[in-house]
């Protein structure tokens, strides 16, 4: 089976994901990274970028198998160890600004059974070495972008009472619905949108809490906010005053904790697929904005190895806000992918706070964020807390409490 007008669908994707996605502008650099299973559509986003005006377009292909065969084989040197010219390509991606689109496909379990210890220690050696790149993009120093294309392994594990000739079509349908290609105008259809999320937002803003007291089935727990936050929602701001769409899907409107202020006890809702494998039911205890206890029934080891990926990694980056109503929630659909399922969920973030979460915050040093609140690290995952029983009060600094949801809508 093939969805009616597949081809005509997947351009206007293309054309969506640079012209709104990463708003490729005239003379720009551009990177994307995507699966080999993802060639057609890399190719068509390869050629709107440059009828845009980019000057270069530099795909960088993935492939799970591949990925998998060196985590399971390579030596323990050649897991930890990158490559310099893979370190000099990544800072100058963050010296030159390129505009970065991440198309995201990966099997949720691709690397389930390999040596969690050599996927973590992996992940934070190219986390460290590939750190500059990494800080551009959280500062908003560059334009960048992550959206999603179904492949067979994903589609299946999503689907699994769909026959497989059909899993495919169906994850695209769901791609195809939440990032509004059947919109006649897919472009106007996410300008509305933006409009929409960013007025919840000012609405935020306007309250500058103090703190969020989250209640539910197994969570009671007050995060606190740093002076000054900011809330965004939808689209962000590069350094070049250019607007872009960091996450395609997103319904999402979040800000930075104090890494300093959560106390208390929360559980996740949702699986989360982190480092190949899938993580489910996963409690953490916080004292003073650190995780001092955590459990999983699936995936203890690796929430362990994230969580030891550097002092950061135990605290809170990021505290996101999503109406349980939202389309994605709405369609009863766990996608086994962060950039899914975080938009059908309250979330929260383990690791690295984005600077621009509090006023001035991308002309700051790390002493001074750091001062500010925010968090640092060399990892940042999502993890979905909300459902249609969580309520979430604003705390003012007066100590008075504004509601903010009630059974996981807007209050």
């Amino acid at each position: 089976m093939v969805l009616p007008n597949f081809e005509t669908l997947l351009q206007k994707y293309a054309h969506l994901i640079a012209k709104v996605g990463g708003n490729v502008q005239k003379n720009d650099t551009v990177v994307v990274y995507a699966s080999v299973e993802q060639a057609a559509l890399a190719r068509l986003v390869t050629k709107e970028a440059y009828q845009l005006g980019a000057a270069e377009v530099i795909v960088q292909w993935n492939d799970d198998t591949i990925q998998r065969e060196f985590l399971s084989h390579a030596s323990d040197e050649r897991i930890t160890t990158v490559p310099a010219y893979k370190i000099d390509e990544a800072n100058t991606f963050a010296k030159n600004r390129v505009t970065r689109i991440s198309i995201v496909s990966q099997d949720p379990d691709a690397l389930a059974g390999v040596d969690t210890t050599r996927v973590a220690s992996f992940q934070a050696a190219r986390g460290k070495a590939l750190q500059a790149v990494m800080e551009a993009t959280q500062s908003n120093k560059l334009r960048w972008t992550v959206v999603a294309a179904a492949s067979p392994a994903w589609a299946q594990k999503v689907f699994p009472n769909t026959s497989s000739e059909k899993q495919v079509d169906q994850l695209w349908d769901e791609i195809f619905k939440t990032t509004r290609i059947y919109h006649d105008d897919p472009v106007q259809a996410w300008a509305e949108h933006d409009a929409a999320m960013r007025n919840q937002a000012e609405r935020l803003n306007k309250e500058q809490f103090s703190a969020l007291h989250y209640t539910a089935p197994g969570t009671n727990i007050v995060i606190g906010l740093p002076d000054n936050h900011i809330w965004e929602g939808a689209g962000s701001f590069a350094a070049d005053g250019n607007e872009f769409m960091a996450n395609m899907p997103t319904e999402e409107v979040f800000t930075a904790p104090d890494r300093n202020r959560v106390d208390g006890y929360i559980t996740s809702t949702k699986p989360l697929s982190y480092a190949g494998t899938t993580l489910t039911e996963m409690k953490f205890t916080f004292k003073h904005g650190q995780v001092v206890e955590f459990s999983a029934k699936n995936g203890t080891d690796v929430l362990a190895s994230l969580l030891d990926i550097d002092e950061g990694a135990k605290h809170l980056g990021e505290v996101a806000l999503v109406p349980d109503p939202s389309p994605i929630s709405q369609s009863g659909i766990t996608f086994f992918n962060t950039l899914f399922d975080e938009n059908a969920s309250n979330h929260l973030a383990l690791g690295a706070a984005y600077p621009f979460s509090v006023e001035g915050g991308t002309e700051m040093t790390k002493a001074e964020l750091a001062a500010a609140g925010l968090n640092s690290s060399q990892t940042h995952v999502d993890f979905m807390v909300g459902s249609d029983q969580m309520s979430i009060d604003g705390i003012r600094k007066d100590g008075s409490k504004v509601p903010i949801f009630r059974n996981g809508d807007w209050a």
